[in-house]
C-alpha cells in the first residue's frame, strides 16, 4: 500500500513566497509608471504594493488549502468525510453523544488516520472477502475499536484474522464476536472459507533510558523532542507482526542536543510473530550529563 505521508507535494500547490510576490508587483508597477522612483518604505505606493502582495499570499494559501482538501493524503475532518464518500466509506461512530451526562458528552468518531486508511483499502473490499486485503478492510469496518488487522491462512480453506484493539488491550469476546459476525456474512465471505477471528498475542515491554544531554539553558526541550520522536516510532510499530528494535529506539531518542543514549530497557529487540504485537506499558526518560 502507498504511504501517503511519503508522497511529494503535488504540483497544483502554489509556492508561498511573499517577497517574490511583492517584487513581481513592484516590477510590474515600475513598468507601468516608469517615472515613479520613490521606492521608499514610507511611500504610499510601496505600502499599497505590500498590502496587495500580502492579500495575494493569503489568497494563494486559501487556494492551496482548498486543493489539498480534495486529496485523500491531505483532507481532514468534514473534507475527509466527503472524500471518503467517493470510496463508499463513512466515518464510524465509536460512542454516541449523551446530552444527559454531566458534563454532556459529545459523539466520538473514528479518527482521520484510520478513516483515511480504510479509504485506501476500500477497493479491496469490493470483492467478497477472498483476498487478504478484503478481510483487512471488512475487519476494520466491522468496528472502530479495531486498530490493526493481520490475515493469514494456516491451512487450505481456513482464514485466520488477527485483530489488535485500539486500546492495545487483549481483544474482548464481544469485539471478537462483532468482527467474526461481520466477516461471516454471505456477501463478504466465500463459501469455501472458514474464518477464525482471534486477538493479537501481546508482548509487553518497558522503556527506560537516560539521555546524556549537552550543557545548555534547559534540557526540557531536548527531552520533549526525544519523547515526541519516541512516540512517533512506537506508533509506527505498535502493529501486528512488527518488532520493536533497539536501533529504532536509539534513532528516536538520539535527537539534537543528546550526546549519548543509555538504554536500560529493553536490552534486546522485542520480537513478535505474525499474530503478535508489542505493547509498551511504561516509558521513563531521565536526564544525564554529557561527557564534555
Amino acid at each position: 500500500m502507498i504511504d501517503l505521508s511519503k508522497l511529494p507535494p503535488p504540483d497544483l500547490l502554489d509556492t508561498l513566497d511573499y517577497e517574490a510576490i511583492y517584487q513581481a508587483k513592484l516590477e510590474r508597477f515600475k513598468s507601468l509608471c516608469p517615472a515613479w522612483s520613490a521606492a521608499l518604505e514610507s511611500d504610499p505606493v510601496v505600502k499599497l504594493l505590500e498590502l496587495s502582495a500580502y492579500d495575494e499570499l493569503l489568497l494563494r494559501a486559501r487556494i492551496n488549502d482548498a486543493a489539498k482538501a480534495s486529496l485523500l493524503a491531505y483532507a481532514t475532518k468534514e473534507d475527509l468525510d466527503n472524500r471518503a464518500a467517493d470510496y463508499g466509506v463513512s466515518r464510524l461512530l465509536i460512542s454516541p453523544a449523551n446530552p444527559d451526562a454531566s458534563p454532556p458528552a459529545e459523539a466520538v468518531y473514528e479518527d482521520d488516520s484510520r478513516l483515511r486508511y480504510r479509504c485506501q483499502m476500500a477497493f479491496e473490499g469490493l470483492a467478497a472477502a477472498g483476498p487478504a486485503g478484503a478481510y483487512v478492510f471488512h475487519a476494520l469496518s466491522a468496528s472502530p475499536l479495531v486498530a490493526d488487522v493481520a490475515v493469514d491462512s494456516p491451512q487450505p480453506g481456513e482464514v485466520r484474522v488477527t485483530i489488535l484493539p485500539a486500546d492495545r488491550s487483549p481483544a474482548s469476546a464481544g469485539l471478537l464476536a462483532v468482527v467474526s459476525d461481520y466477516l461471516s456474512a454471505d456477501e463478504r465471505r466465500p463459501l469455501s472459507d472458514t474464518v477464525r477471528v482471534q486477538g493479537a498475542a501481546l508482548t509487553d515491554f518497558r522503556i527506560d533510558a537516560t539521555l546524556m544531554v549537552y550543557p545548555g539553558p534547559s534540557p526540557a526541550p531536548v527531552l520533549e523532542s526525544a519523547r515526541a520522536a519516541l512516540d512517533t516510532y512506537l506508533a509506527s510499530v505498535s502493529r501486528i507482526g512488527h518488532d520493536v528494535t533497539l536501533s529504532g529506539l536509539y534513532a528516536a531518542l538520539h535527537q539534537p542536543g543528546v550526546e549519548r543514549v543509555q538504554l536500560n530497557a529493553p536490552t534486546a529487540d522485542v520480537t513478535v510473530d505474525r499474530t503478535g504485537a508489542a505493547r509498551c506499558i511504561s516509558i521513563v526518560l531521565r536526564e544525564g550529563t554529557a561527557d564534555v
